[in-house]
């Protein structure tokens, strides 16, 4: 919106706003746009949740010094949203159809959240949505993503190839190409590209959504991710960037940098708040809709195969409740002495806080080995 007001309609008038057609500025004010909106709005949305008693309510078998936390406001996760999305619309190039399509995942992953959290809410109990019904929501988005990213692929806006880590000639087609022939067939020929990309987003999603468990814990892991994306994301919209480091160009993916500018100065506005002791909890309305746009993000920019390094932290999480609810399923011994991971450093006596510092300094050694990879292709 200011994009197409300062630049495109007013810069023949005051040639100075030329300045706003640079990628790099308008990245830089959307993230300070996305930090003082949620530093400013944000007290009024944790009374607002204080005053509809929207508090979180604690498992009894997880670690007792988290029953203290019980009735602490929870659903902050819409100030997140709120500070992403308003930054975005204020400095993208809304003509850019990858931005519009990074608001979609960020809004239907928040609608989901938002839905779970409510009804935990209501119900006054620590399960919302049922585990089949969240899924198939977040599916159900996921697959929508994929074919508006086949449509684009009909334009030549996208690539259904896979850039590969470390093999840099190597770039698999997801698209069964000899299908494309038969057009009856079309829906089997693009059937492994979407449900790569439905694992990619879905996983992301609830990666994030498994490490918020501790107090600035998700948010602080996000900044690095969104940080790292955000780097990713400037380089593979340009030419002489991605020719240097043999990416695939892809020119109207740069406008996403914004978008991941605005991620991280929503998350650093966050953790203002949420630092421990948290004055407020993200919920499912943050959690699903971060993960869910880290995992659109990677999926837009090709770097899919890079997210688990990206997200480190978060894949990691993810595999421990993996291992631990299979271990106790086919051999009745839990491997942790209980999951996500980072609950298990905190039954091993390990206090919150270092728990929340020493993963943070973990997901910036992962999301640097990420960053390194690029050279290394």
């Amino acid at each position: 919106m200011l994009y197409w007001l300062l630049y495109l309609k007013l810069f023949h008038y005051f040639p100075p706003f030329r300045i706003f057609r640079y990628l790099t500025f308008r990245t830089a004010f959307a993230s300070l746009t996305a930090l003082f909106t949620a530093l400013i709005i944000g007290p009024l949305v944790i009374n607002r949740l204080r005053d509809f008693q929207i508090g979180q309510f604690i498992r009894e078998e997880g670690p007792k010094a988290h029953q203290k936390k019980a009735g602490t406001p929870t659903m902050g996760g819409l100030l997140i949203a709120i500070s992403v999305l308003i930054p975005t619309l204020l400095w993208a190039d809304l003509t850019n159809r990858f931005v519009w399509l990074a608001v979609f995942a960020t809004s239907s992953f928040a609608s989901i959240g938002f839905t779970d959290d409510y009804i935990k809410v209501v119900h006054r109990r620590n399960l919302g949505l049922t585990g089949k019904a969240k899924l198939g929501l977040q599916i159900a988005t996921s697959v929508l993503i994929a074919v508006a990213l086949i449509a684009m692929q009909t334009r030549g806006l996208y690539s259904t190839k896979l850039l590969v880590p470390f093999l840099k000639q190597y770039r698999p087609d997801l698209v069964i190409e000899r299908l494309l022939y038969r057009p009856e067939l079309w829906p089997l020929a693009f059937l492994p590209f979407i449900v790569f990309v439905v694992l990619v987003i879905v996983g992301s999603s609830n990666a994030v959504n498994l490490t918020d468990g501790l107090d600035g814990l998700a948010i602080g892991c996000t900044v690095i991710a969104a940080g790292a994306l955000a780097v990713l994301t400037y380089v593979s919209g340009h030419a002489e960037f991605a020719s240097y480091l043999e990416l695939q160009r892809m020119p109207q993916v740069g406008e996403l940098t914004i978008f991941c500018g605005a991620m991280v100065g929503a998350a650093i506005g966050f953790l203002w708040y949420n630092a421990h002791p948290a004055e407020v909890f993200m919920g499912d309305v943050g959690s699903l809709s971060l993960g869910g746009a880290i995992g659109t993000v990677a999926v837009m920019i090709k770097q899919e195969l890079l997210l688990p390094f990206i997200g480190g932290i978060f894949v990691i999480e993810a595999i421990s409740v993996i291992l631990q609810v299979s271990s106790y399923k086919f051999r009745k011994k839990r491997i942790f002495k209980m999951a996500p991971l980072h609950h298990h450093f905190e039954l091993l006596g390990w206090s919150e806080s270092k728990i929340i510092v020493r993963f943070w300094i973990a997901s910036l050694v992962f999301a640097l080995f990420a960053l390194t990879t690029l050279k290394l292709r």
